[in-house]
Parts: C-alpha cells; sequence; structure tokens
C-alpha cells in the first residue's frame, strides 16, 4: 500500500511541479517519474538541510513538490547546456 501512496505523491508532486515551473508537462508517466525522482531528491535536500516538516500527506507532498522543481529545474539548465 505504501508503494501506491508514493506513486500518488509522486504524480501530484510531478503535476504540481509542472504547473509551478509553466512547463508544458512530461505526460502522466513523466509526471509520476518526475514526482517519484523529485520526491527523493527533495528528501536528500532537506535533510541536509535539517529541515522537518513532520510527518503527514501534506508535508510528504511539499518536500516531494520541491524537489521535482529542483530536478526540472536542473533538466532545463542541462537541456540548454
Amino acid at each position: 500500500m505504501e508503494t501506491i501512496w508514493f506513486i500518488v505523491i509522486g504524480l501530484l508532486a510531478g503535476w504540481l511541479a509542472g504547473l509551478l515551473m509553466k512547463g508544458g508537462g512530461y505526460g502522466i508517466i513523466g509526471d509520476i517519474i518526475v514526482g517519484v525522482l523529485g520526491s527523493l531528491v527533495g528528501g536528500y535536500l532537506f535533510k541536509t538541510l535539517g529541515v522537518s516538516l513532520g510527518g503527514g500527506l501534506a508535508a510528504n507532498l511539499i518536500v516531494a513538490t520541491v524537489g521535482a522543481v529542483v530536478l526540472i529545474l536542473f533538466l532545463r539548465v542541462l537541456k540548454r547546456a
């Protein structure tokens, strides 16, 4: 069941990051991948910076969305190079 929630949060985070970054999106599978990878990036960043939002669905969604935004920024920089 945790895997399903991880994918759902990844999908939502990827979609939100696409809206925040004014991108065209990557499609449903791309959004899931960006969101899931973003949740890993966000988790690493928040842990490294010592920031804790607590637990719960909202906190996980915020961390995943921030990570997805950072990931999209990184991908855009690589694409331009």
